[in-house]
C-alpha cells in the first residue's frame, strides 16, 4: 500500500478515454461498516447493477474485470477502501488501496473521477503521535491513516515497594523522579528527531494525566505550537488502537481547518474581492484561468457541459462560451471542474457537511487576481 501522491492525482485527471469511456470505481471496504466480506460485495453490486444492462462493450469488460478484484477478497488489516480506475478499451488499470474511508461511487466518464482521491491528497495532514507512560515512549507519524515511521524506547525505572530501608524514603522519591525526568525528556527529543526526519503537521501527545505537563514542557517550541490534541490511553493500549484514536484526532482537525476555509470565502465573497461562490461564478472563473483554490462540499453533483475543443466547462450548452465549438453533456459537471482546476495547478478542498458552504452554492473559489 502506498501514498496517494499530487504526481498521481494530476496523472489520472490527464488521462482521456479516446476509444472508449473510463470506469472509477470508489468503495468502502472498512470491517467496522462492513464485517463480511459479502457485505461489501453487495455494496459494490449495488453501485454496478444498472450499468450492466445498456453498458459500453469497453464498460463491461472493466466492471467484470472489477468485480474478479473485489471478489477475490481484500486484505483488510490496513486498507479501509478501495479505488480503481479501468479503460480496457486503452489497456488502462489502476488500483489503489487506502487507509481512510471514501463514499462509495461508481462512475463511467471520458477521464477517471479524481475528486475523493484529491479529498484524500489534501485533507488527511502528516499527524506525529507522542505515546509516553513511565516506562515506554513511542513516537509514530501518520500520512492518509497510514503509520509511514515510528520509533520507540524502553527505560525500566526503579522500583522501591520492598525498599527494607536501605534508602531512604525521600531520597528514593527524588531519585526515581529524576528518572522519570529524564525518560521524559528522552522521549520529547526522540519526538524532535523523528520530526527533523519527517516534518508533521499536527502532534497528539498520549499520556498519563500526571505526565502531560511534563512531557509538554520538555517538547521543542516547533513541537509545541503543533500540538492538536491531548489523549489519555490505558498503558496497555495497542499500536492499532494509538493509530485510531489519532485519526479521530486527525478527523477532527481537519473539519476545523475545512471551516476556517470556509469562513474566509465568505468573508471574501461578502466583501466582494477576491471569492466567488456559486456554481454559474466558479465556472467562468475556472474559464478565465483564474481560479486559485476550489472549494467544493462531498457528494455535490450536477450535469452539465463540456467542450472538447478548448477542455472548458459550462452548466448550459451547447455552443461553447470560450471557443464557440460544440460542447458534450456530461453527468457531474462538478467532477469536469475539478478536472479543469487541476490541470491549471489550482488546489481543491472537499469540505464534508458543511453547512456555510452548503447556503453559499456548495462551491466556491478563491481567485488568483
Amino acid at each position: 500500500m502506498g501514498l496517494v501522491t499530487e504526481d498521481a492525482v494530476r496523472a489520472l485527471a490527464a488521462f482521456k478515454g479516446k476509444n472508449g469511456p473510463v470506469v472509477s470505481l470508489y468503495l468502502d471496504v472498512d470491517g467496522r461498516r462492513y464485517p463480511r466480506h459479502r457485505d461489501y460485495e453487495e455494496a459494490f453490486e449495488h453501485l454496478v447493477r444498472v450499468r450492466r444492462t445498456d453498458a459500453h462493450p469497453s464498460v463491461l469488460e472493466d466492471i467484470q474485470r472489477i468485480e474478479a478484484l473485489v471478489k477475490a477478497g481484500v486484505d483488510r488489516s490496513e486498507t479501509r477502501a478501495l479505488a480503481v480506475f479501468a479503460c480496457s478499451a486503452h489497456d488502462f488499470w489502476e488500483v489503489l488501496h487506502l487507509a481512510v474511508p471514501v463514499r462509495n461511487q461508481f462512475a463511467v466518464n471520458h477521464t477517471p473521477h479524481v475528486r475523493q482521491l484529491e479529498s484524500v491528497l489534501n485533507n488527511h495532514a502528516r499527524l506525529g503521535v507522542l505515546v509516553v507512560d513511565r516506562q515506554r515512549a513511542r513516537m509514530l507519524v501518520l500520512e492518509q491513516g497510514l503509520i509511514i515511521d515510528r520509533s520507540e524506547l524502553f527505560d525500566l525505572l526503579p522500583r522501591h515497594d520492598d525498599d527494607r530501608g536501605d534508602w531512604d524514603k525521600d531520597h528514593v522519591r527524588d531519585h526515581t523522579a529524576a528518572l522519570a525526568l529524564a525518560h521524559v525528556r528522552r522521549g520529547a527529543q526522540g519526538a524532535f528527531s523523528l520530526y527533523q526526519e519527517r516534518p508533521f503537521d499536527h502532534l497528539v501527545v498520549v499520556a498519563p494525566p500526571e505526565l502531560a505537563p511534563a512531557v509538554e514542557r520538555e517538547l521543542h517550541t516547533y513541537l509545541r505550537e503543533r500540538i492538536a490534541a491531548r489523549v489519555t490511553l490505558p498503558t496497555n493500549t495497542t499500536i492499532a488502537e494509538i493509530q485510531a484514536a489519532a485519526l479521530a484526532v486527525a478527523a477532527e482537525v481537519e473539519r476545523g481547518k475545512e471551516a476556517a476555509t470556509v469562513q474566509r470565502l465568505r468573508e471574501r465573497v461578502g466583501a466582494g474581492t477576491g471569492a466567488v461562490a456559486g456554481l454559474e461564478p466558479v465556472i467562468s472563473a475556472l474559464g478565465e484561468r483564474r481560479v486559485e483554490t476550489l472549494v467544493v462540499s462531498e457528494g455535490y453533483e450536477t450535469p452539465g457541459w463540456r467542450c472538447w475543443v478548448c477542455a472548458q466547462v459550462a452548466t448550459k450548452g451547447r455552443r461553447c462560451p470560450t471557443c464557440a465549438g460544440d460542447m458534450v453533456r456530461v453527468d457531474d459537471v462538478i467532477e469536469e471542474a475539478v478536472e479543469v482546476a487541476l490541470g491549471h495547478s489550482s488546489r481543491v478542498v472537499t469540505c464534508q457537511d458543511n453547512p456555510d458552504l452548503d447556503v453559499l452554492g456548495r462551491v466556491g473559489a478563491f481567485l488568483r487576481f
